[in-house]
């Protein structure tokens, strides 16, 4: 079953960024050039992902385990460090750059849009290279007992 639920999340999720047009880079170019020609609509797409994703997180927070009868891993980190503001600042700079994010890249990679399927490479390999590093550094790290 959270297969299936995972599953139709990821769908309903998908067809929301085609519904609103956030699968297509121009779109969310067109949000970020503000001295440009400005379009508001991501604006508008992200008041209501916040208005729907409020009340879910403040129903989750007294939650123990979500509807599937499964644990909730909600995040607990309360503190800005380098690695967040840096990992924010390389976000921001690849989804203005590309005019992609994470979702709506996935999504134009199943609508065949071969800047997506680049943009998704390198997304992977940033993966990569962040995993390789964090081994690294956690292999020179001194084990305590």
């Amino acid at each position: 079953m959270p297969i299936l639920s995972s599953f139709l999340a990821g769908l309903v999720f998908g067809l929301g960024l085609i519904v609103s047009g956030m699968a297509d880079p121009r779109k969310v170019l067109g949000f970020l050039d503000l001295a440009g020609a400005w379009n508001p609509s991501l604006a508008l797409v992200m008041v209501g992902a916040i208005a729907v994703g409020l009340p879910a997180f403040a129903v989750a927070k007294r939650r123990t385990r979500s509807m599937l009868g499964l644990a909730l891993k909600l995040p607990t980190a309360r503190h800005i460090d380098r690695r967040l503001v840096g990992g924010s600042l390389l976000f921001g700079v690849g989804w203005g750059v590309a005019g992609f994010c994470p979702g709506p890249a996935l999504t134009a990679l199943g609508m065949g849009e071969l800047k997506a399927a680049v943009f998704v490479l390198a997304m992977l390999a940033g993966m990569g290279v962040f995993e390789i590093l964090e081994r690294r550094k956690q292999a020179v790290r001194p084990r305590t007992a």
